[in-house]
């Protein structure tokens, strides 16, 4: 791959996706791009790049992104996040249920569903009466294969190292091959979308919780700028953000949230007016 075309490839990834690209990660893109040059027929990666470019390529960018993205994942990652789930937020959405409202939580770069699981495990051990309530995890990502396999919920016995053998035992079932299936009390209260976070966002209403966590990293300091009015427009009065361990709230955007713990944020404000509410 030359400069000229790797130049090209990242400029799309940034405007698609919001993908940052160095000169430094040129031999990465080439290897995770090679499968989609058989694909594609193309010979080189300079004619793939000027096809992916194209009018005719537009379909193959979809796919071009689903490539380049990162997807790791695990189950009760940064635990500290689940401790303050468990003590802070569920006592709120305990009483949001019984008052009849809906409760409704959002894992935005949730991969291969270990995030949105390890929250529906926590909300099923912590309040087993919230479950039977109106509750909703949503599950995004921009990679439409890695949703395919967040959907499948089967994982290796690595894969579930990082769930407490009490859950293992409570929560998990055999499947072939020697993994192990999350089951159906957990499954049942996940729901998976592919959603591009540059794009439109078609969700209706407020989230009482955000994960967002370790996805804005891979994004420009202006791209992460411009995203957090759009979450806290998604939030619930009270309602959290979570953020990856190497992540912080722009300074621009402090005004809009409150830190309450390591990398974990509530909604400053009432905010009651940006919120909708269908």
């Amino acid at each position: 791959m030359d400069n000229k075309s790797f130049a090209a490839i990242a400029a799309l990834a940034k405007e698609e996706a919001g993908l940052i690209l160095p000169e430094g990660k040129m031999t990465m893109v080439q290897s995770r791009l090679r499968k989609r040059l058989l694909e594609t027929g193309q010979p080189t990666y300079e004619t793939y790049c000027k096809f992916v470019c194209s009018n005719e390529g537009t379909a193959e960018r979809r796919l071009m992104i689903s490539a380049l993205t990162t997807n790791v994942s695990h189950f009760f990652r940064e635990s500290h996040h689940f401790d303050m789930l468990r003590t802070k937020v569920v006592p709120t959405l305990l009483q949001k249920a019984r008052d009849g409202q809906r409760i409704r939580i959002w894992s935005a770069g949730c991969s291969s569903g270990q995030e949105p699981y390890s929250i529906s495990m926590c909300l099923h051990s912590a309040a087993p009466e919230l479950v039977s309530r109106d509750i909703l995890i949503l599950g995004t990502d921009i990679d439409p294969a890695i949703l395919e396999k967040a959907e499948a919920a089967c994982y290796s016995e690595q894969q579930i190292s990082g769930i407490p053998e009490d859950m293992r035992k409570k929560y998990l079932e055999h499947a072939n091959g020697g993994q192990f299936r999350v089951n159906a009390d957990i499954r049942r209260l996940v729901r998976f979308r592919e959603l591009n976070l540059l794009r439109e966002w078609p969700m209706k209403g407020a989230f009482d919780a955000i994960f967002c966590r370790n996805v804005v990293i891979y994004f420009d300091a202006a791209t992460q700028a411009s995203l957090w009015p759009r979450f806290r427009q998604r939030i619930a009065n009270n309602g959290w953000i979570f953020l990856g361990h190497s992540e912080r709230i722009s300074d621009s955007a402090l005004h809009l949230f409150e830190p309450n713990g390591m990398t974990a944020y509530q909604a400053a404000g009432s905010g009651s007016s940006a919120i909708r509410k269908e």
